[in-house]
């Protein structure tokens, strides 16, 4: 299979957004993910933003179950234009543990899938019946969210290890809950994957946030997978997992409009 990259308008006029593609041989319109990165750890090392992340042990899982996988590099990562300001301190320091800064940080990437969901519309090679969403970390609970903000664009939802606060700050406890529940009306199954070692989400914390989303209304299955906060690198803990939730996706799926 072949990686590609390509370059798309991002919100600002004068970034671009860069995108790391894999798609399978034979012809479209294919089955879809949108695959989110996370953050940059504690965000105090400047050169792992400029990493463009698209991990072939994803790429390739869902390329050889025919799906076209796409990774968006949001702003001020990878290769993409435009500064990084997913809620980094003002002095510095890394990512600010604010509710106000940690949520402005949020918008921001909305906003960048807002113009990778628009740049998908007519896109020959998408089938709009099966476009997914997913993602690790911040990735995670952002592509939750995103498929409720955004009803009737996503088939499903697929959340790594997800969470936008750490445990380093003490508003990681009303920050994650509430930016999950925000993709419950999206009404679609989801799968959440969580490691149970994770240095950065305790599981009771992931537990509760999933108990949250579900009370608010969100579908899905919680798999408590025994890793860390790398667990996406380990697939034989999920592909079983992972195999059984993009059948039924492919099986139910209807025509949302993308």
């Amino acid at each position: 299979m072949k990686y590609e990259r390509f370059f798309i308008p991002s919100p600002e006029a004068d970034a671009r957004l860069e995108i790391v593609v894999a798609k399978p041989l034979h012809p479209g319109p294919y089955p879809t993910m949108i695959f989110n990165h996370g953050s940059t750890g504690r965000g105090q090392n400047k050169s792992l933003y400029s990493r463009t992340w698209s991990p072939t042990v994803v790429g390739d899982y869902f390329v050889e179950r025919g799906w076209m996988i796409l990774f968006p590099q949001r702003r001020g990562r990878g290769k993409s234009g435009g500064h990084y300001g997913e809620g980094l301190a003002p002095d510095g320091s890394g990512y600010s543990c604010d509710v106000e800064v940690a949520l402005a940080g949020f918008e921001r990437a909305i906003e960048d899938l807002d113009a990778v969901v628009g740049h998908l519309r007519d896109h020959p090679d998408v089938d709009p019946t099966q476009l997914a969403i997913g993602g690790v970390s911040r990735g995670g609970i952002l592509s939750i969210a995103y498929a409720g903000m955004r009803p009737g664009v996503f088939r499903g939802a697929v959340n790594f290890n997800g969470g936008w606060l750490g445990r380093g700050c003490v508003n990681y406890e009303s920050v994650n809950p509430t930016i999950f529940a925000r993709g419950a009306s999206a009404a679609i199954p989801t799968l959440w994957l969580h490691g149970t070692r994770d240095q950065y989400y305790r599981m009771e914390h992931c537990r509760r946030n999933f108990e949250t989303f579900l009370s608010a209304g969100g579908q899905g299955k919680f798999v408590a997978a025994n890793a860390g906060h790398a667990l996406l690198f380990k697939p034989a803990l999920w592909k079983d997992h992972l195999d059984l939730y993009l059948g039924n996706l492919v099986e139910n799926s209807g025509r949302p409009d993308v």
